[in-house]
Parts: C-alpha cells; structure tokens; sequence
C-alpha cells in the first residue's frame, strides 16, 4: 500500500463572525508522519474536519493525490483513502468486534464484496492490532484501550491511504499510549500516510518526522520535533508571556 499525498492551500473556514481557520496550507508528503498540535481553540479539529469533509471551507484547496476533493461528500473522499478515526469511539454496540470491522470492509469493497473474505480481512486487521481474541465479544465488553484499538482497526478497515488519527491516546496510561504508537509505527511501515493529533506531547514528539503548530486558527511553526520543541512562538502559544 502506498499512502496519499495531501495538500492543503490557503483553508479558511468561518461560523458566523468568528474565523477558526485563516488561509491555512500544509503539504503531507505520501507515507509521512506527520504530527499537528496546537493549544485548545488553536483550529486543530476545524482543520481535520474539513479535510475529511464533515465541515465545508469557505476558502481555499484540498487536494489528495493531486486531485481535489474540496468539494466532493465525506463519503466518497473515503472511497479515495481519507479516513480518520474519532476521539471518542462510537462503534455499533449490538454488533460483535469482527462485525464492526466486516461493515466498513464490505463498504470499502463495494459491489465486490464477499462476506467470508470481509470476515476473513476483518481477523487480520485484528491481528496487527492485537484484538483477535476479542473477534466475538461485543464493544460493551471492552476496557478503554481496546475500544480504542477497535476504533483504530475501523478506520484500517476503510482501506487508507492516508490515517488522520484524531486524540487516540487521550486518559490513556503511559504503557497505554506505548501499545498505540506501536500500532500506528506498524500502520506507517504499511506505508499508509498518518497525521496524528494529539495533547500527549510525549507521543507526538517521538512519532513524527514533521510537525505544524496552529494557534488562533493559524500556522505558527512547522518542523521536525527537535526544531518545534525550541520554537519560541510555540512556547508562547502554549505558555503564555
């Protein structure tokens, strides 16, 4: 699997009289790392949401391998390999882990599907993510990191090629986020493309090769994390004068 290149130019997205985004641009090369942070309200989530197409832009460009989708549903920028997983999981409950993970493998795989090929797909994913032995329980009967796995072999479900992986290591213990940055280092040697936002600067730091700071809804840095972490400007957005 080869991951997708994203470029973002000049984004800006407005509710009402408040501007969340002003004329944001990024570009994440095909299989990077790629890490965004930024203080609460910084634009973050608005970001991500309109890249995978739950928000529409009020300016600016989307493209994903070349094309653009600014203006294309989230369905079908998924169809394309954007795919992002969410903060809090909401699998469905009265489905079993292996069903969560056949219902996005046969919608990725459209009119091609076979049930017992999903079924089967569906226990591999569960393999790398360590949650075979979890196939047959339903989500009720999980603990906080194994939801959170599952929300991760969902979205690998889709088919990425690129892998916004939204806050998912959020009240996670330290061996916690450990076993997901192990997940999401073997997702990346697959070759799929992965933006990680997260809080947990531990974790953000050692994942990415490059990184992009939002404050007020624009960029304020960008660099390797050696390069961030020295940033006075991301000093002050985070700490203050």
């Amino acid at each position: 699997m080869v991951g997708g290149r994203l470029e973002v130019e000049g984004l800006t997205k407005r509710f009402g009289g408040f501007t969340a985004l002003n004329g944001v641009s990024l570009d994440v090369k095909s299989g990077e790392r790629f890490g965004l942070i930024g203080p609460n309200g910084s634009g973050k989530t608005t970001l991500i949401n309109c890249v995978s197409g739950a928000l529409s832009t009020d300016g600016g460009r989307i493209r994903f391998e070349g094309r653009d989708i600014t203006a294309i549903p989230a369905h079908q920028r998924t169809r394309l390999g954007v795919v992002r997983s969410f903060q809090i999981p909401k699998p469905f409950i009265s489905m079993t882990v292996l069903e969560n993970l056949v219902i996005p493998l046969e919608y990725a795989a459209g009119a091609r599907a076979e049930r017992a090929d999903c079924a089967a797909e569906a226990m591999d994913i569960l393999r790398t993510i360590g949650l075979e032995s979890k196939a047959h329980t339903r989500p009720a009967g999980l603990t906080q990191i194994e939801m959170r796995k599952l929300e991760l072999a969902r979205a690998m479900a889709a088919k990425p090629k690129l892998l916004i992986s939204d806050e998912a290591m959020a009240g996670l213990s330290s061996g916690e986020v450990d076993d997901i940055l192990t997940i999401l280092f073997r997702l990346n040697e697959r070759g799929i493309t992965i933006i990680m936002i997260e809080h947990i600067m531990r974790a953000v730091m050692r994942f990415s090769e490059r990184i992009i700071v939002l404050d007020a809804g624009e960029p304020i840095a960008e660099g390797t994390p050696n390069e961030i972490v020295r940033n006075s400007a991301v000093e002050k957005a985070y700490l203050g004068e």
